[in-house]
């Protein structure tokens, strides 16, 4: 009966656990998809088709580019990454 019940404790522990981080993973889901509707919602406000180069529209939307050998990565604000293969 004993181990029934250390086997009934152990699961509950476990299902918690799984619990636990499916809500964080939730969490970082929902704040990315809140970084993404607000990166939309300046693009959109943005006039015109941008045909050169905007150091402020740079800064404002990317966070990070790692160049490597056969490949840039680059890491917007929003938490979004693409790879543009050379």
């Amino acid at each position: 009966m004993i181990c029934f019940w250390y086997n009934l404790a152990t699961e509950n522990y476990r299902l918690r656990s799984i619990k636990q981080e499916t809500q964080e993973h939730n969490a970082l889901r929902q704040t990315k998809r809140q970084r993404i509707s607000e990166m939309t919602e300046f693009l959109d406000i943005q006039s015109g088709i941008i045909t050169e180069y905007d150091d402020k529209l740079t800064r404002q939307l990317i966070e990070q580019i790692t160049v490597f050998e056969d490949k840039f990565q680059v890491l917007f604000k929003s938490g979004v990454d693409i790879d543009i293969e050379i």
